[in-house]
Order: C-alpha cells, then structure tokens, then sequence
C-alpha cells in the first residue's frame, strides 16, 4: 500500500482458528492500492469495522500479505471474489 508513514498493529489471536473454519484468505500487498482503497474494500468484502480492515491493511502493508480472513471455503471464495473486484491480490488456502 502506498503511505507516507508506518504505524504498529497488533496482531489477530487464534480465536478465529479454534472456531473450526480450515480455510482462509491471505490479501497481498501491492503499491497500487492506497490504504483507503484497501481499507473500504475490506470492510465490503468481510464486513469488519473500520479499525478492524484498518488494523488489517497495516499488518498486509508491513508483512506484505497476511490472513485477512478466515471461515467456510464457500465464504473465503467470497471474500476473496469482493476483494478481486478491484484487483486485489489473494489467495484462498486452508488453515
């Protein structure tokens, strides 16, 4: 993502994982994207909160990719599919 700045994120606890859902989608970073594009399609493609797909857009920019969500196959295609329609980069793997 494109930024003037970095800032620190923490990160996801295993909570998710334990809920038995073996797959997730992993967003890569790219330097076309501004962190508002990201951001907004993050929140459309999971329906996270804003400090959540932000928290998510930090850890994808400083890490170049990272689990940005996790759940059925069906949904991480989804997921995946909402984020692809601005070309976002994503890969939809089991856990």
């Amino acid at each position: 993502m494109k930024t003037g700045h970095s800032e620190s994120t923490e990160l996801l606890t295993d909570t998710e994982t334990e809920l038995g859902n073996p797959w997730q989608v992993v967003l890569f970073n790219d330097e076309v994207h501004s962190f508002d594009e990201v951001i907004l399609q993050l929140q459309r493609a999971t329906g996270c909160s804003l400090e959540k797909a932000t928290e998510l857009t930090w850890r994808v920019h400083n890490n170049g990719k990272a689990v940005v969500h996790i759940g059925s196959k069906e949904d991480c295609e989804k997921v995946a599919g909402v984020l692809g329609q601005i070309r976002l980069s994503t890969q939809v793997e089991r856990t």
